[in-house]
């Protein structure tokens, strides 16, 4: 039965070691390399003494955060209606339902949305107030990057929320709390694990967008993600690349560990 077990794993140890170790350490090994194949540490000296990666570091925290932060906004309300409807597992489908569709087609419909003949200009010219400029903007990177990120957000509060014993709120308001006291008193704290598993399915992500920046954002946004792509793509300085993309991991793994509950005992 062991061996049976063993041979099991197999595949899952051999997709590890290829998608991901393998992955880690030729960007590793790289990082150490600059434009003529010579080793050198020139590429982190340049990373961590130059004001604008420091700059575009910041860049891609804030950027992060405040997609982050928009999509709890929207997410936890919603969970928590979700929760008390009748058929919530068909409207929480209805809602993950986008996440199916390829990121590169969603991003070409709101270039539509947000361009100046689209719909949103078409709107604003109707009611008096005239097209505005809305692509290539920071709002509409920060728009529809939270929408895109929105559903990730969503599933784990609502798992939280749903996995909640109906016994607890009702023993809540029977013990004399409203509404409020049992959101604050029970609800919250018991939900807290799925916002801590949605901060970091979202912050993560977005630390290291790059896509959206060029298609929506118009390369006025620039992140980590994106200085990633333009020197594996553009300049062929794999080494700088992949000393962002060191830093890139390390700065996902130290949220991972702040947002994860330091408090809980096994």
């Amino acid at each position: 039965m062991k061996t049976r077990l063993n041979l099991f794993s197999l595949p899952y140890f051999l997709w590890l070691f290829l998608f991901v170790l393998a992955p880690l350490v030729l960007l590793i090994y790289q990082s150490f390399f600059n434009l003529q194949g010579q080793f050198t540490l020139d590429n982190y000296r340049a990373f961590f003494g130059s004001w604008t990666y420091l700059k575009m570091s910041l860049n891609s925290v804030f950027y992060a955060a405040i997609i982050t932060l928009a999509a709890l906004i929207v997410s936890y309300p919603t969970a928590l209606i979700l929760r008390k409807l009748k058929y919530k597992q068909l409207w929480l489908m209805l809602i993950v339902l986008p996440t199916w569709i390829n990121l590169l087609l969603k991003a070409y419909a709101f270039m539509g949305l947000f361009g100046q003949r689209g719909a949103v200009n078409d709107f604003l010219t109707f009611v008096g107030i005239g097209p505005k400029q809305l692509l290539f903007t920071d709002f509409s990177f920060l728009f529809v990057a939270a929408y895109i990120e929105i559903p990730f957000m969503i599933l784990p509060i609502f798992n939280a929320l749903d996995g909640i014993d109906q016994d607890l709120l009702n023993a809540s308001r029977d013990l004399g709390a409203d509404e409020l006291q049992t959101f604050r008193k029970v609800v919250l704290p018991l939900s807290l694990n799925g916002v801590r598993s949605g901060v970091q399915s979202v912050f993560i992500p977005s630390l290291s967008l790059f896509m959206l920046t060029r298609l929506i954002g118009g390369n006025r946004v620039i992140t980590l993600g994106t200085a990633i792509e333009q020197h594996f793509l553009t300049t062929q300085n794999w080494g700088m690349g992949s000393t962002i993309g060191l830093v890139l991991i390390l700065a996902m793994a130290a949220v991972m560990w702040l947002t994860s509950d330091h408090g809980s005992k096994t």
